[in-house]
């Protein structure tokens, strides 16, 4: 709950006609700011002021991606909650807001025609390893059995690509952010998780070696077809293990190397891919982690392990 200080922060911080718009736009996801002043139809100095005072009172986050730097409204704690609580009061019918709406639809109509055009033209291998796996939805299924006798809680997807675990897993999670090293992929995440509805899920960019988070920030963290490609898979599960809060949980869906890949019909290459059981056991081991029981879902060419980790409940000596 925030203190009597912090609200009247808060309150004088949104009390003005374009810090509002701000907040309404930045609760439908991040935004830069040369995307919000093509929103607001105002000048970049203004806007960036407006964000600096929403920044100084809690009411926005920001982070950067390259050259950019994204804001939006926080996904939980008590700023999150004023924000909430400050947009139900707003109109529905006010005619500046509804133009703010119909341009920021235009703004991710644009990302979703720039997210195309990179998958349509730098995602073929991609493609050609998910066409040969099997069904998504028996994956799927699997996935949330697998994490079905705990709350999700706190979820991180690493390495997130197309946002696919975040798309299954947002709406069960408390809050859910998914880290990339591509920028280009994080647009197509963006993209997807719009569509998906799931405004309050986030994606930013980070290297899945060194991520961008405290010790034991999360309550599950998945890794979704990422360690087969990684040259330091036991590196990025430590990594992961790293964020696990006591009792966590780090879910892996990756492709088995063997005689399902062996026999692949696509490219010669699918031979080489995938993980070893052995493997994950090991690494998982490494990172501190009880292993639980490896999942196997073959497919038409590959098969795919699901398979979680998890963090040892920390327990108290008795007083």
């Amino acid at each position: 709950m925030a203190s009597l200080d912090q609200l009247l922060d808060g309150l004088r911080a949104a009390a003005e006609p374009t810090r509002l718009r701000l907040l309404a736009l930045c609760a439908e996801g991040e935004l830069t700011v040369s995307e919000i002043t093509r929103i607001l139809g105002q000048s970049q100095p203004r806007v960036s002021r407006h964000l600096r005072l929403l920044l100084s009172a809690g009411l926005l986050i920001s982070f950067r991606e390259q050259h950019w730097v994204y804001y939006r409204t926080p996904a939980k704690g008590p700023a999150q909650q004023l924000v909430h609580r400050l947009l139900e009061l707003l109109p529905a019918d006010d005619a500046t807001l509804a133009l703010d709406r119909t341009r920021l639809e235009q703004v991710k109509a644009e990302r979703a025609r720039a997210a195309a055009h990179y998958l349509r033209f730098n995602a073929e291998d991609w493609a050609q390893l998910r066409d040969a796996q099997v069904n998504a939805a028996q994956i799927n299924h699997t996935i949330l059995a697998e994490l079905a006798s705990a709350p999700i809680g706190d979820l991180l997807d690493i390495g997130t690509g197309t946002g696919r675990l975040l798309k299954l897993l947002g709406k069960h999670a408390e809050t859910a952010v998914g880290v990339d090293i591509s920028t280009q992929m994080l647009l197509v995440a963006r993209t997807n998780l719009h569509a998906a509805g799931l405004k309050e899920v986030m994606v930013r960019q980070g290297d899945m070696y060194a991520l961008p988070f405290a010790d034991a920030s999360f309550d599950t963290v998945t890794l979704d077809q990422v360690l087969y490609q990684a040259q330091h898979p036991a590196a990025a599960v430590a990594e992961a293990a790293r964020l696990l809060r006591s009792g966590g949980r780090l879910l892996v869906v990756d492709y088995a190397r063997g005689a399902e890949a062996k026999r692949s019909s696509i490219d010669p290459r699918a031979a080489q891919v995938g993980v070893t059981e052995e493997a994950l056991a090991q690494w998982f081991e490494q990172a501190g982690l009880v292993a639980g029981p490896v999942r196997r879902l073959p497919g038409e060419s590959l098969t795919v392990l699901v398979t979680a980790g998890s963090r040892r409940a920390r327990t108290h000596a008795a007083a």
